[in-house]
C-alpha cells in the first residue's frame, strides 16, 4: 500500500508554509468570481473563466499539481456538467417551453390570479416558495428558478425582482432536492447512517422553511406587506416546515420536498378561501398583472391542463427513482490519467475519478415527462421541436458558464485547494460549528450543488467533529444545511435562472441583489449548529 501511495501525486495541505496564507490563496478563485460578478457586474461566463484561470494558475504553480492532472480534472468536471446537470436542466426547461408554446403556462398564470390573489406577496409564497420547492424536489439545478421567475414576471414582477425572490426561495428545499440525493451522497461519503443524517438536516432546515415565506414577503413589499399577509406566509411556512421535519425524521430524505411542497400548496389554497389580505397593492419593483385575454374564468378542464405537465413531472420522477431506473445501463468509466492518481493527504487515501454514465439519469425521466405532456396536450411535432430548439438557444451561454464553473470546482477539489481551505477552518476549535455552515456555503457557491458540497467537505466535517468531540452527524448535516444558502449566489444557478427573463449576461447584478441574503441564511444555520453542538445537544439524533 505504501508503494502504491508513493506513486501518486499528494495534495499539499499547506503549500505556502503558513496555514492562514495557504487558506487565503485557496480562497482566491472564489473571490475572483465574487468580485467580478458581484462587484464589477461582469457576466457569469466571463467571471467563471477568470476564476478557472486563477484556480489553474494556483494549482500548477503553488500547489505544484502536474498539468496533466489539472487538465484531466477540469475536463472531468466539464463532462459532469453536461451529463447529468445540463441534461436535467435542458429537459426541465423544454417542459416549461412546451407549456409556453401550447398556451398552458399562460393558463397557469391566469389560474393563480383567479384562485390565489392579485397581491404580490401571496403570489410569491405560492409560486416561488411552494411551486419552486416542488420543482426543486424533482429537477433542481437552476430549473426551479428559471420557471418560477418567468411565472412571476407574467404576474407583474420586473425581471430582477422575479429572479431575486426565486433564488432566495430556492434554499430551504435544496438539502432534500432531487429526491434527497444530497443526503444520500452525504451518507455515502461519510459512512454515517442515512436516517440519522436525514433527521439532523430535518432539525435544521425546517427552521429556515418556517421563516422563508415571511422573509420573501419582506423582500417583496417590506414591513407593510408583512403586516397584511403574514397569516398566509405563516400558514404556508409552518405547513412546509412541519411536513419537511416529519418526513425527513420518520420516512427519510427521498420525498420530503415533494410532499412538503404539495401539502403546503393545498393548505395555502384552502386558507385563502376563508382569508384574504386586507389590501392587494403592488409595491415598488412590480407592475400590474396583465389581464387574461378572454377575461373569463378558467374551466375545470383548463385548470387541469395547466397543472398536468407539472403533476406528470413529479409522478414520473418519483416513480423513476422508486424503480431505480437510472441504474439500468449504467457504465462506470475511469477517467484516464486521473483515477486514483491523486492522494487526498487529509484523509490519506487515493482520490477516485470514476464517472458513472447513466443514459437513464433523472434528466431522461424529465424528458419522458416532456413527451407524456406533449401527448396529453396534443402538441404537434412542430411545436415540440420548436420548444426544444428554443430551450437549446436559451442554454447556450448559461450552459457554457455551467461547464466552466463545474470544471473549476473539480480542479479546486483535485488540486487540494478545497481541502486546504477546509483544513484551515477546521483548526479553529470550539468555534468551528459556526464555520461549518460556511464550508458548505462556499462549496455550493462554487459547484452550484448541495450534493457536490457534501461530497467535497462531508468527510472533513466528520474528522473535525471527532477532534472536537462533537457529533459527526451534526457537523456533516450542517454542511448540507449551510450549502442551501450558497445556492442562491452560485454562478451556475444564477446563469440558468436568468435564461427565461432576459437577464443573460447580467448575472452580476443578480448576485449583488442576493449576496447578503445568502450570508444571513448561512449565519442562521451557523447559529443553530452552535446551539445544537453545545447547548441543546438533545436535538442531535443518537
Amino acid at each position: 500500500m505504501a508503494l502504491a501511495l508513493a506513486a501518486i501525486w499528494p495534495q499539499p495541505l499547506d503549500p505556502a508554509h503558513s496555514p492562514l496564507f495557504s487558506a487565503l490563496l485557496a480562497a482566491l478563485p472564489l473571490f475572483v468570481v465574487l468580485v467580478l460578478m458581484g462587484g464589477l457586474r461582469k457576466s457569469g461566463l466571463f467571471s467563471s473563466l477568470w476564476g478557472l484561470a486563477a484556480a489553474a494558475a494556483l494549482a500548477v504553480f503553488v500547489w505544484r499539481m502536474p498539468v496533466v492532472l489539472a487538465a484531466a480534472s477540469t475536463i472531468y468536471g466539464g463532462v459532469y456538467a453536461v451529463w447529468p446537470i445540463l441534461w436535467i436542466v435542458l429537459c426541465a426547461l423544454w417542459l416549461y417551453n412546451l407549456t409556453v408554446d401550447t398556451g398552458k403556462f399562460e393558463l397557469l398564470r391566469h389560474w393563480i390570479e383567479q384562485h390565489v390573489s392579485s397581491d404580490p406577496c401571496v403570489q410569491v409564497i405560492l409560486v416561488a416558495f411552494c411551486f419552486g420547492a416542488l420543482l426543486e424536489g424533482t429537477a433542481g439545478f437552476g430549473a426551479p428558478v428559471a420557471v418560477t421567475a418567468f411565472l412571476l414576471v407574467g404576474l407583474g414582477y420586473d425581471s430582477l425582482m422575479a429572479v431575486k425572490v426565486a433564488l432566495i426561495a430556492d434554499t430551504a428545499p435544496v438539502a432534500f432536492g432531487a429526491l434527497g440525493i444530497p443526503i444520500v451522497a452525504l451518507a455515502g461519503v461519510t459512512g454515517l447512517d442515512l436516517m440519522k443524517l436525514s433527521a439532523m438536516v430535518g432539525r435544521q432546515v425546517p427552521v429556515m422553511s418556517l421563516i422563508l415565506p415571511l422573509y420573501l414577503v419582506c423582500v417583496v413589499a417590506g414591513i407593510r406587506g408583512l403586516r397584511r399577509t403574514w397569516p398566509a406566509a405563516l400558514v404556508s411556512g409552518a405547513t412546509f416546515a412541519g411536513t419537511q421535519f416529519a418526513i425527513s425524521n420518520y420516512a427519510g430524505p427521498f420525498t420530503a420536498d415533494i410532499l412538503a411542497a404539495g401539502l403546503s400548496m393545498i393548505v395555502l389554497l384552502g386558507f385563502l378561501q376563508v382569508w384574504k389580505p386586507q389590501t392587494e397593492k403592488l409595491e415598488e419593483g412590480q407592475t400590474p398583472s396583465r389581464a387574461f385575454e378572454t377575461g373569463k374564468k378558467l374551466s375545470a378542464a383548463q385548470a387541469f391542463a395547466a397543472w398536468m405537465p407539472w403533476i406528470l413531472l413529479a409522478v414520473v420522477v418519483v416513480l423513476w427513482s422508486l424503480l431505480n431506473v437510472p441504474a439500468y445501463g449504467q457504465i462506470g468509466i475511469h477517467i484516464p490519467r486521473l483515477h486514483n492518481a491523486v492522494l487526498i493527504t487529509l484523509y490519506q487515501k487515493p482520490y477516485a475519478a470514476l464517472y458513472n454514465y447513466q443514459p437513464l439519469a433523472t434528466g431522461t425521466a424529465v424528458l419522458v415527462a416532456v413527451f407524456l405532456s406533449a401527448i396529453f396536450l396534443r402538441a404537434k411535432p412542430a411545436v415540440i421541436a420548436r420548444s426544444g430548439w428554443t430551450t437549446f438557444r436559451q442554454l447556450r451561454i448559461p450552459g457554457l458558464t455551467t461547464i466552466v464553473i463545474v470544471g473549476m470546482a473539480y480542479l479546486y477539489n483535485y488540486s487540494g485547494m478545497a481541502y486546504t481551505l477546509g483544513d484551515a477552518m477546521a483548526r479553529t476549535g470550539h468555534i468551528f460549528p459556526v464555520l461549518s455552515s460556511y464550508l458548505g456555503w462556499a462549496a455550493c457557491f462554487l459547484s452550484g450543488s448541495d450534493t457536490a458540497s457534501n461530497v467535497l467537505f462531508g468527510n472533513l466535517q466528520v474528522v473535525a467533529a471527532h477532534q472536537l468531540h462533537i457529533s459527526p452527524v451534526l457537523l456533516a448535516a450542517t454542511n448540507s444545511s449551510g450549502a442551501v444558502a450558497g445556492k442562491m449566489i452560485s454562478p451556475q444557478n444564477i446563469a440558468i435562472g436568468v435564461t427565461t427573463v432576459g437577464l443573460v449576461a447580467q448575472e452580476g447584478k443578480v448576485l449583488r441583489s442576493t449576496f447578503w441574503h445568502s450570508v444571513i441564511f448561512a449565519a442562521l444555520i451557523s447559529a443553530l449548529a452552535y446551539v445544537q453542538a453545545y447547548w441543546i445537544i438533545q436535538m442531535v439524533p443518537k
